[in-house]
C-alpha cells in the first residue's frame, strides 16, 4: 500500500503552529529588525540555489522514491528522454510512490511526479504536465515564489550568513519550504506564461504539445466529479471558465501550428 503523501510535511507544519515563532529558527542567528531587512535584499542566488537543494535533497530523503527498476521510474525515464536541459538549468526526473495528485518543479530544475497522477494520465498527458511545470521554471516564477516565502516566513530570522555560506535550516523549516515547493500557487497570468513557455519547451524538445490540452481536459472533468477538491488541481486552476479558456488557448496554438491530436491512450 502507498504510504500518505508528504505525511511528514503535515507533521511538521502541526509542530510549527503549536510552538512560538521563535522557536522555529536557531535562536542564536536571532537578528535585530533592521539587519534582518538587509539580509533580506542581499539574499544572493547562491544563497538561494543553497536552500533550495537543501530542501529537495531533504524531501527525497523524506518521501518514498520509486527505485530504478519500478515502473513507475521506467516509464517516466523514458518520456523524459532527450530532456535534460532548460535555459541552461540541469533538469532531473524522480517518482514519489504517493496517494495524492501531484507533480512539481523546483528552481533547481528537480522535477517530481507523484505516482497517482502517473496512474490516471497517459504519456502524453503526463508530458503536458511536466512541460507545464518546467514551464513555471523557465519563467522563473518558482524561484520567485521560493524566495518570497523563504523571506517572508520565520526563516528570514536563520539567514544570518558567514563568509558567504547560508545558515542550516532546521528540520522543521525543511518540512515548511518542502510543503512551498509542491504547493506552490501561481497568478493566472503565471500560469498562462507556464502554459505558452511549456508548449514551446515541448515543441523544442520534439514532443507534441497536445499532451497540455488533453491534461487540462482531464482536469476540468475532475473539477466537475469531484468539484476541485484535487489539491493539484486546485492549484493549476483557480475557477472553471479559466480552465476552459486555457484548453481554447492551447488548442488553437496546436492547431494553428499544424500538430495533430494523438489517439486517446489508456492510462497506464
Amino acid at each position: 500500500m502507498k504510504k500518505t503523501a508528504i505525511k511528514f510535511l503535515l507533521s511538521f507544519m502541526c509542530v510549527a503552529a503549536a510552538v512560538p515563532a521563535s522557536a522555529q529558527f536557531n535562536l542564536k542567528k536571532a537578528i535585530g529588525g533592521a539587519t534582518k531587512a538587509v539580509q533580506a535584499a542581499t539574499l544572493t542566488d547562491a544563497q538561494m540555489a543553497e536552500y533550495v537543494k537543501e530542501s529537495v535533497d531533504w524531501m527525497d530523503k523524506n518521501n518514498p522514491v520509486t527505485p530504478d527498476d519500478n515502473p513507475y521510474t521506467i516509464r517516466l525515464k523514458k518520456l523524459t528522454e532527450g530532456i535534460t536541459e532548460a535555459d541552461g538549468i540541469p533538469l532531473n526526473f524522480k517518482v514519489y510512490d504517493v496517494i495524492d495528485v501531484n507533480a512539481f518543479a523546483c528552481p533547481d530544475g528537480s522535477v517530481r511526479v507523484f505516482s497517482s497522477l502517473m496512474d490516471i494520465m497517459s504519456d502524453d498527458e503526463l508530458l503536458g504536465i511536466i512541460g507545464h511545470e518546467i514551464g513555471h521554471v523557465m519563467k522563473h516564477h518558482s524561484k520567485n515564489a521560493f524566495r518570497t516565502q523563504l523571506l517572508t516566513d520565520a526563516l528570514k530570522d536563520g539567514i544570518a550568513s558567514t563568509g558567504g555560506k547560508a545558515a542550516a535550516l532546521t528540520e522543521s523549516q525543511l518540512g515548511t519550504l518542502g510543503s512551498g515547493l509542491i504547493n506552490a500557487k501561481f497568478s493566472q497570468k503565471q500560469e498562462n506564461e507556464a502554459d505558452n513557455c511549456g508548449y514551446d519547451f515541448l515543441v523544442s524538445k520534439g514532443k507534441n504539445p497536445w499532451g497540455m490540452v488533453m491534461a487540462f481536459e482531464k482536469f476540468l472533468k475532475m473539477e466537475g466529479e469531484n468539484g476541485g477538491k484535487s489539491s493539484y488541481v486546485s492549484k493549476m486552476f483557480s475557477s472553471h471558465p479559466e480552465t476552459q479558456a486555457r484548453i481554447d488557448k492551447m488548442t488553437k496554438r496546436c492547431q494553428a501550428d499544424g500538430f495533430q491530436r494523438p489517439a486517446a491512450e489508456k492510462t497506464k
